[in-house]
């Protein structure tokens, strides 16, 4: 365990202050050590990924940030059709999606370039271009943090929702340890996003492949500078900052009506919007729901690409990145965030919702009030 340990270089914002303790845990058995010294020692406790998408305070975490660190991979081939892999949650993410494809395994070839760990895949249920990494996930493997006791959690357990899950919406209940995936053999790629589709037609022809897929993934990442890459301007981010607003169909309404009235769009048609999946169980008909592009609605409320506040600003490729050029503070992200939310919900009437988790603050939303 160390002391006083920088936590900005650990983040892909390069942004916050310092851990009071550090720990990179190996196994399950380190980490339960370190979890118990921490309570013991009355000290709040917390775990950190590959740093993606994390916001750390300036002021740094006042206790004990924990890393899993312990790699591997087991493979099980279940049948013909399937294989489970069970994946040590520091284990890094795209280089796993790597081994998948390459192996003629489907069901995360569109999740490929995005950054950070294994184990970070639940916590916000990780997704793109129309799929998510619910879809494969067979179990999670936990700790209680409260009995350090490990147990392995059932995806209806999980309560997987739009990037969100039971981890995210009880931080500090459970440390991922590891997680299963279930995986299809000679499947076909996941091509539901139009964006998506249309690209794989022009770059690959014919019948798409898994492995085009994924080229055409990284392809399109790439332009919006949502791959992490040396000498990019942009890559001092979280990848997205806000979730895309899901709405009932009747609010979504009200807000395209809204934009059309302010003269962001000409008509309806011109304003993005998506089904948002199925109904909820229970639901009425008319709870049906819509999402709208978080990314259109911060440009027409007055953030174009490109937009600078400082050492902040708008990503040039991409208006759902908030970028950190260097030399900034997280309190001058956060300022720019609210003045992005602000803007958004008195244009249109929607409140966007932040999607990296935060770090050393004292409430979980450090942006309200907005």
């Amino acid at each position: 365990m160390r002391r006083d340990v920088p936590l900005a270089p650990l983040t892909t914002l390069s942004l916050g202050g310092r851990a009071r303790y550090f720990l990179d845990a190996p196994d399950p058995r380190s980490l339960v050590a370190a979890l118990r010294w921490a309570r013991e020692e009355g000290l709040p406790a917390a775990l950190l990924g590959g740093g993606s998408n994390v916001v750390v305070a300036d002021a740094g975490f006042d206790g004990l940030v924990a890393r899993m660190v312990g790699r591997g991979i087991h493979r099980e081939r279940l049948r013909r059709t399937e294989e489970l892999w069970t994946v040590a949650a520091g284990e890094p993410w795209d280089p796993l999606v790597e081994q998948a494809v390459a192996a003629g395994l489907g069901g995360v070839e569109c999740l490929s370039g995005i950054p950070g760990t294994a184990g970070a895949t639940p916590i916000q249920n990780v997704g793109a271009y129309g799929q998510e990494v619910a879809e494969v996930i067979d179990s999670v493997r936990v700790l209680d943090r409260a009995s350090f006791e490990e147990r392995s959690l059932l995806p209806m357990e999980c309560a997987f929702a739009y990037r969100d899950s039971l981890f995210r919406r009880e931080p500090g209940r459970f440390a991922v340890l590891a997680v299963t995936y279930r995986l299809a053999r000679g499947g076909e790629p996941a091509l539901r996003y139009p964006e998506l589709a249309r690209a794989v037609e022009a770059e690959e022809g014919g019948r798409p492949t898994l492995e085009g897929a994924r080229r055409t993934v990284l392809t399109l990442r790439r332009a919006k500078s949502m791959v992490i890459e040396a000498g990019d301007e942009n890559r001092r981010s979280v990848g997205s900052f806000f979730v895309n607003p899901v709405l009932p169909a009747a609010e979504a309404d009200v807000a395209v009506a809204r934009a059309v009235a302010a003269g962001a769009a000409r008509d309806p048609s011109e304003v993005p919007r998506f089904e948002a999946g199925p109904v909820p169980a229970g639901s009425a008909a008319s709870a049906a729901r819509v999402k709208l592009s978080a990314g259109w609605l911060i440009e027409r409320a007055g953030f174009p690409k490109g937009s600078r506040r400082g050492p902040v600003g708008i990503s040039s490729r991409h208006a759902l990145a908030l970028v950190h050029h260097g030399g900034g503070t997280t309190a001058d992200l956060l300022a720019l965030a609210r003045e992005v939310r602000r803007a958004v919900r008195d244009r249109f009437g929607v409140t966007l919702h932040p999607e990296p988790v935060f770090l050393g603050f004292g409430e979980a939303d450090p942006l309200s009030p907005a």
